[in-house]
């Protein structure tokens, strides 16, 4: 197991936004502040599985008085996530999108860092993660 830190921050007119320090582009956002803490969970793990699964190299835990000497953190609250990176190999699949859908992903990739797989698997698992939330409640 092992504990990275979590930053929250909140907007009078927001939701709890989340991101990860040791992994840029990998964010998240909750209504409450238990949501937001259980969103982090799952996008981090998503993010790291994603990582592993492409042979990315996944970051050891930058130290709280390092991440918070960032003035851009001062208005953070830190937290530490516990994650277990899943050892998988990446499988090759192949599918049809429509261009234009294309170049949006690849924008989005681009943006955030990640390779095209990358991306796609981490949004995947992303949803998959929040239908399976959904799924818990009315249960």
């Amino acid at each position: 197991m092992t504990s990275y830190i979590a930053l929250m921050r909140k907007d009078a007119d927001s939701d709890y936004g989340v991101d990860f320090p040791d992994f840029p582009g990998c964010t998240t956002a909750g209504r409450t502040l238990e949501e937001a803490k259980d969103f982090a969970k799952e996008v981090l793990e998503g993010h790291i599985e994603v990582m592993t699964e492409y042979g990315e190299a996944i970051p050891d835990p930058s130290p709280l008085d390092v991440v918070m000497a960032d003035p851009e953190n001062a208005d953070a609250v830190a937290f530490l996530v516990d994650v277990q990176a899943k050892r998988e190999k990446a499988v090759p699949v192949t599918f049809t999108v429509r261009p234009s859908a294309l170049a949006r992903i690849d924008a989005a990739a681009a943006a955030a860092g990640l390779t095209r797989s990358a991306f796609l698997t981490d949004a995947a698992i992303t949803h998959i993660n929040r239908l399976e939330r959904a799924q818990r409640r009315r249960a």
